[in-house]
């Protein structure tokens, strides 16, 4: 078997006991190896971070949604069903009482 330093194979090493050190044992398979690792080590690489945020029409969606919820929850008498049942709706007051508990739990009183 021939001897085969790292420097034979092109690879700079800083280090001068492997710069110098002759290898007996190792196959050339085995030092290619060695070479496409170091120079996969030695490369550098970019990652890409892409920085989008949240949509302005998902946030307007959402603040859509969550003063809808409030409304409902906090705030309405029968003005929804009102559309549809006319005064009716302000008797009945089927939201109020379906968010009855979770009204108060929220800290607002309704009588």
């Amino acid at each position: 078997m021939k001897n085969i330093s790292l420097s034979d194979l092109g690879i700079t090493v800083s280090s001068r006991l492997i710069t110098t050190f002759f290898i007996n044992s190792i196959s050339i398979q085995e030092l290619k190896y060695i070479q496409r690792v170091i120079i996969f080590m030695s490369t550098s690489s970019q990652i890409n971070i892409s920085k989008t945020g949240v949509s302005k029409l998902a946030i307007v969606v959402l603040a859509i949604v969550f003063a809808t919820g409030l409304f409902l929850v906090g705030f309405d008498q029968g003005h929804i069903f009102s559309v549809v049942y006319g005064e009716q709706a302000f008797e009945d007051l089927y939201i109020h009482e379906l968010t009855h508990d979770m009204r108060h739990a929220a800290g607002f009183p309704c009588h």
